[in-house]
């Protein structure tokens, strides 16, 4: 990278030179970005990996490049954050963004994270990324990202005041963007690299460079009717051609510069036109015609808007008429009070950029009153300011004014304004043959490139002959292979066709198992409980008029024999219930499955969290199929009836209790009027079972809310095995 000159050391003088030589208010528009308002992702990162559904539609892609772009935008724009924390993120991003195999994907993320290194103030992490956008930018020949990325290092290198450097890269960007399809947005970007090139070269005084660089930006903006940037483009001629002493050109084009402005569709019109105004007066004090400048600063002034609006401007409009009143109509009255107000507003505001040109003009004001004591006082003052803010023009005059002012000191301020200005003069030509090369290097790089384009056509040629002949040579390869994989094909075949034929055969062995197991429980209930309930019932029949006591010994025998069969079909129901239970062998993901079904299913956009560090698989199993019950209940009836677009069901462990919320942006219902369906009955019934608590909160069109607690019950299975059986089966 370029070194700075020694002379331009200080970080805001480039930015101090652009505010001093244009007005406030175009700096404002220049550095000001209008930026869209993002809501701010909060993102939980966690060690353990998430179990997607099977029927899950995102890809493990999508999902990735999703991550990456909540990270950057996180580390963009979520100020509540630390910045270390936000640096931390981003250099996330930045590792999975050099991960990824889509080149095009990775620099467009690349291209942001460099973006948010420079806001973040990050400058190494800045540079690494935008160093990885240029490379891969550069092996795939994207000259957009290409160019972007050398602007976007460019506006760094300024951010420091390395100038040079800038205006590299700023050309580095236009060549870029020279190589992109010829349309509207491919010319606009070149035009900005040429007007931004052109402001650097006017900084170091390379005027004919400037207005070179400057005209031929302005030439595109004309075919493009973009007329904010014609104005820029006007304004910017205009300060050239007043650096270069000629009023009268610089006049011409401050006035086309005033006639785009109504043609500006930007809510910020009077901002242009009081800039407009005062580059206009600025060029009549600068070249000493001090009533026009008087005039035109007390039409600026006169606009009560310009001093509610902008406060920095109207400060430098009094100071500039208070001078123009003194120089001119030598009304030193007026003048004093018009710099004397301008200097306190100043101070208020802390506007020190153009203090040191007040402070310089109220000095010349005293010492014209014979203050000579106040006025050098000033004029000392506006040394150290001009010093500070690194303003070398302003240096120079406050020096000259010194040395006619201070007859004691005349000889130091006199030697220290020859070295200042002989410095200056040899940084800016070293500066200008810097641009100059810097244009020729790029004018040999595009001549190699070129000779090198023609060499690769050459080697293009010879490569399509190897080529063809190796096609040749593949195709006759490529046919014995084929004849080969067909037969081996064939034989696949016919070994897939006896693996199908075995499991129908398996599946047939399952499905009579099945069968055989259904019609033992059938004889089980016909033959055995059937049986004797149809007996008891004759016997029962026949005592049902006696009333003796042996009658009523033997209807109290009947029904301890009912009570023992009530025992037996509860034998049996909990053996098949217990299969039932064990279906659910993992808890989640059936959860998941049910609430994703009827989502896709109903158009209702469902959304499960879950408390991840849970053993679900080892709840009760009371507890597991009644929670899935609950779940699909409520769910059918948000279906059915809530008319609602989302619903959002956690399931969270919190100190021993269970806490099952499902939560509908429906229309809700009124809780304390009308009967309650068979459906939230069932609802009630199955957190009774479970030994829970259920609430409801709904008011008509605030959607609906149920809450259900419970006690978390586990339990552990002795013999490891049957777990695993129930899971095979479950799996077959």
């Amino acid at each position: 990278m370029e070194q700075k000159s020694p002379g331009y050391v200080n970080v805001q003088g480039f930015f101090v030179y652009l505010v001093i030589k244009e007005s406030t208010s175009t700096s404002k528009i220049a550095f000001q970005k209008v930026k869209k308002v993002l809501l701010i992702l909060v993102l939980v990162i966690s060690s353990n990996s998430c179990d997607y559904s099977k029927n899950s539609t995102i890809t493990s892609e999508e999902s990735e490049f999703s991550t990456i772009e909540n990270w950057i935008n996180t580390a963009d724009d979520s100020i509540h954050l630390p910045i270390k924390k936000r640096q931390e993120v981003l250099d996330k991003a930045l590792q999975e963004i050099l991960d990824l195999d889509n080149d095009s994907i990775s620099l467009k993320y690349l291209s942001s994270a460099s973006l948010t290194y420079k806001k973040l103030k990050d400058s190494s992490g800045f540079r690494y990324a935008n160093k990885k956008a240029q490379e891969k930018s550069t092996k795939r020949n994207n000259y957009k990202i290409l160019g972007e990325s050398h602007w976007d290092m460019a506006s760094f290198m300024l951010s420091y005041n390395v100038t040079d450097s800038a205006y590299f890269h700023y050309r580095k960007a236009y060549k870029s963007f020279n190589k992109l399809p010829v349309d509207s947005t491919s010319l606009s970007l070149n035009a900005r690299m040429l007007y931004n090139m052109g402001r650097i070269q006017d900084y170091f005084k390379d005027y004919l460079g400037a207005e070179k660089s400057i005209t031929k930006a302005l030439r595109i903006f004309d075919d493009l009717n973009d007329y904010r940037r014609i104005y820029s483009c006007n304004n910017m001629l205009g300060i050239i051609a007043g650096g270069m002493n000629n009023s009268k050109k610089s006049l011409e084009y401050y006035k086309k510069a005033g006639l785009n402005i109504k043609k500006i569709r930007f809510p910020n019109e009077n901002a242009y036109l009081w800039e407009n105004r005062n580059n206009i007066a600025n060029e009549f004090l600068r070249s000493e015609d001090y009533f026009k400048a008087e005039k035109a600063y007390l039409e600026l002034l006169t606009d009560q808007k310009l001093k509610l609006e902008d406060l920095s401007l109207y400060s430098k409009a009094l100071a500039s008429q208070g001078y123009a009143i003194f120089k001119g109509r030598k009304n030193i009255s007026e003048a004093h009070d018009l710099l004397s107000k301008a200097i306190r507003l100043n101070d208020s505001i802390g506007f020190i950029v153009d203090q040191s040109r007040a402070k310089k003009y109220y000095a010349e004001l005293l010492a014209a009153e014979g203050d000579t004591i106040k006025s050098k006082q000033y004029a000392q003052e506006a040394l150290a300011l001009a010093k500070v803010t690194s303003n070398n023009d302003q240096h120079l005059k406050v020096l000259r004014l010194l040395t006619n002012m201070d007859n004691q000191n005349a000889v130091v301020y006199s030697n220290e304004f020859y070295e200042l200005s002989e410095r200056i003069k040899d940084e800016e030509r070293a500066i200008r043959d810097k641009f100059a090369r810097i244009r020729l290097e790029t004018d040999e790089v595009i001549e190699r490139n070129e000779i090198l384009y023609r060499q690769k056509q050459v080697w293009t040629g010879v490569a399509i002959g190897l080529l063809l002949l190796g096609a040749s040579i593949f195709v006759i390869v490529y046919q014995r292979i084929s004849n080969n994989k067909l037969k081996f094909q064939q034989k696949q075949q016919e070994n897939n066709q006896e693996i199908y034929n075995l499991m129908l055969s398996q599946q047939g062995k399952f499905e009579e198992g099945k069968q055989l197991e259904q019609k033992r429980i059938s004889e089980e209930l016909h033959d055995g409980i059937l049986g004797e309930m149809l007996g008891i019932r004759l016997i029962l029949s026949g005592l049902n008029d006696k009333e003796d006591e042996a009658s009523v010994n033997q209807r109290a025998a009947l029904i301890e024999k009912l009570r023992d069969l009530e025992e037996e079909i509860r034998t049996i129901s909990h053996e098949l219930n217990d299969a039932a239970y064990q279906k659910i062998y993992n808890f989640i993901v059936s959860l998941e499955d049910l609430i994703n079904t009827i989502g896709k299913s109903s158009g209702i956009s469902c959304s499960f969290v879950y408390t991840e560090n849970v053993q679900w698989d080892n709840l009760d199993g009371d507890i597991k199929i009644n929670v899935y019950r609950i779940i699909q209940e409520s769910l059918q009836n948000c279906v059915k009836h809530a008319q609602c677009k989302m619903v959002n069901v956690s399931f969270v462990l919190e100190n021993e209790q269970l806490t099952l919320t499902i939560e509908d942006d429906g229309i809700g219902f009124d809780t304390t009027k009308g009967k309650r369906g068979i459906g939230l009955r069932n609802v009630t019934a199955r957190v009774k079972k479970i030994k829970g608590t259920y609430t409801i909160i709904s008011k008509k069109g605030r959607g609906t809310t149920i809450i259900v607690s419970l006690p978390a019950n586990y339990t552990q299975l002795k013999d490891p095995k049957v777990f695993l059986e129930r899971r095979q089966a479950v799996n077959v």
